[in-house]
């Protein structure tokens, strides 16, 4: 096992949710926390653990963005009108590496971000290896020729575990993608609870 799922395997267990919907979480098996103290039973949270476990569930979700990252986003979203929670996720579900990963040409978020920053992916015909570059509405993006074939991709296209969300326009053939426009937190399928709110909250205490 890597590093990586190590410590994804252990976000998942830290939040007691299976945040990615992985058919091989430990939630699935047991729902008690890391550690040799996982079990004992934890008392309620105060308004800020509540806030505090949102934001590193959600900040989680999209491949454990930095902090410093993160609070970008929180800055961006209270400058845009409208609902700032709703901004947020909107922003969030248009990084690149999260429509690589919605898209269905990887399995995880975390190869996502690692497909895109090897240079795989293409925005309206131009290689972009940043995977916090944000997509705009009808671009273009496509997977490299030379890249189509990767085994690992092609299995992705196939997996059954989950769906493309209406927002994008996909096109598994072509390898390529859309957002057709931003979508609404109720909208975004995440296999748990997100509060996107309760993350604004935590950030403008």
């Amino acid at each position: 096992m890597t590093k990586r799922a190590e410590s994804k395997y252990k976000l998942d267990r830290r939040m007691g949710q299976n945040i990615w919907g992985r058919p091989k979480s430990p939630v699935n098996r047991r729902e008690y926390g890391p550690g040799q103290h996982g079990q004992r039973r934890k008392g309620k949270l105060s308004d800020f653990g509540t806030q505090l476990k949102a934001k590193q569930k959600l900040k989680g979700y999209y491949g454990n963005i930095s902090e410093k990252q993160f609070r970008k986003y929180y800055a961006e979203a209270i400058r845009m009108k409208g609902d700032s929670g709703d901004n947020l996720i909107g922003l969030l579900e248009r990084r690149l590496d999260a429509v690589v990963y919605r898209a269905k040409f990887v399995a995880t978020v975390f190869a996502a971000r690692q497909f895109v920053n090897h240079g795989h992916v293409k925005v309206n015909g131009r290689r972009v290896n940043i995977a916090s570059y944000l997509v705009k509405v009808g671009d273009l993006i496509e997977v490299k020729d030379t890249s189509r074939e990767l085994a690992f991709v092609i299995e992705a296209t196939k997996l059954a575990e989950r769906d493309v969300p209406d927002y994008y326009e996909v096109d598994h053939a072509k390898f390529s993608a859309k957002v057709t426009r931003v979508p609404l937190p109720s909208e975004v399928p995440y296999p748990v609870v997100m509060e996107p709110n309760l993350v604004i909250e935590f950030y403008s205490r």
